[in-house]
């Protein structure tokens, strides 16, 4: 029997590389005939996972972290009739049957038959189902002809495969904010928040054909990549009041639309900056948006903070100014983002060259033992994206 290794929550944090088990073509006592057995190639660090290595959710110790996953199939089952042993893959986050009402008109984000506790599930997430994450050697995937994304080319997609890891997530995530934000040709968009997810969306605004890209952080080395890839920035920092950084940048102090990539963990503005406040991004979206303008908004909210500051916040709570949003006629728009709508759409972008995405998020390859480091590098501020490499097969 093979070995597998992966990466696991022990408490606030703390996160640890341990033997876990060889997963099975199973799901609980039932045969999994529908799934198949990867042999992770590549596996990401995602800002959702640091929430709970922060211990800002309800995860439990010793759940193996990861739902960014390409692989390469090692086995599948007797049901699975299209994808083949050998293939090279791309996993969206999203697990998803394929055959309930959801499922059926492209919300896979909210499957009803994949998480007995709610609609939606993903790998190695507080709960979202139990599934087992990959961030480790091997990972079983359930579903497998419906989910999976086979890349056309072993070799072409082997030598892309910084750019093809970020199809699972954090590209269509962040395309996902864009698109929903109503992001086209000549529009202005800011972007809150220059993360790996923020960077993405940021990107995909260019490719959408945005006129400008404005993006805002206080980290200013994530500013910096902002700018490298020809964004406007704004430091929020500043006491300057965000509309009036936008408004020495186009001239007016609103934009067509905005997308808050930053979700609940947000801090205050200016001299607030210090102090966590997680209705601060929704409430300065909304006032630097024009009215009738959209809002996407891929960051994360939970129903459980166990480490917010209030006890209204704790429960999911938050003080948003939708008086404003009402008055302005905005459309908001949230939840998890469906991978499978715009993956392989975003997989040809990769292929022909019209995008960089890995370079716009700066992706760093580590090895599977380095994964604690990466998780604390990414919670000091790291501008870059850590992509975990667990059996040496991507190439420098």
């Amino acid at each position: 029997m093979c070995q597998n290794h992966g990466v696991a929550y022990i408490k606030p944090g703390v996160v640890e590389v341990q033997s876990i088990e060889y997963p099975k073509l199973a799901i609980g006592d039932r045969m999994c005939h529908h799934g198949v057995i990867l042999q992770i190639v590549s596996t990401n660090i995602c800002g959702s996972d640091q929430h709970m290595v922060r211990g800002r959710t309800t995860a439990p110790a010793g759940l193996v972290l990861g739902h960014e996953i390409t692989g390469l199939v090692i086995e599948a089952g007797r049901d699975v009739e299209f994808v083949k042993e050998g293939d090279l893959v791309s996993v969206p986050f999203n697990i998803a049957c394929g055959r309930c009402r959801n499922c059926k008109v492209g919300q896979t984000g909210i499957c009803l038959n994949v998480n007995p506790a709610r609609p939606g599930a993903a790998y190695g997430y507080v709960d979202m189902g139990g599934w087992v994450g990959g961030q480790a050697e091997y990972v079983m995937v359930p579903y497998a002809d419906f989910n999976l994304l086979k890349f056309p080319d072993k070799d072409q997609a082997m030598a892309k495969i910084r750019d093809l890891t970020l199809l699972s997530d954090i590209f269509p995530t962040g395309y996902h904010g864009a698109v929903t934000a109503g992001v086209g040709p000549g529009s202005i968009v800011y972007v809150a928040g220059a993360g790996p997810v923020g960077l993405a969306c940021a990107a995909s605004c260019h490719l959408l054909g945005a006129a400008v890209v404005i993006v805002g952080d206080m980290i200013p080395e994530r500013l910096e990549q902002a700018k490298s890839f020809g964004c406007e920035i704004v430091d929020l920092r500043k006491d300057t009041p965000l509309a009036d950084q936008i408004a020495e940048i186009i001239g007016v102090p609103e934009v067509d639309c905005a997308v808050d990539c930053v979700g609940f963990e947000a801090r205050g503005h200016g001299s607030d900056a210090g102090t966590e406040r997680p209705a601060t991004v929704l409430n300065a979206i909304m006032s630097v948006t024009r009215a009738g303008g959209a809002l996407g908004i891929p960051g994360l909210y939970v129903t459980g903070d166990p480490g917010a500051a209030d006890d209204a916040a704790k429960e999911g709570s938050l003080s948003i100014r939708i008086g404003l949003g009402w008055a302005k006629s905005h459309s908001f728009y949230t939840g998890q983002c469906p991978v499978m709508k715009y993956h392989r759409q975003l997989m040809n972008a990769i292929l022909y060259d019209k995008i960089q995405i890995a370079k716009a998020v700066n992706v760093e390859v580590i090895s599977l033992d380095k994964a604690p480091k990466g998780y604390q590098d990414f919670d000091k501020g790291a501008a870059k994206k850590f992509v975990i490499d667990p059996h040496g097969m991507i190439p420098n």
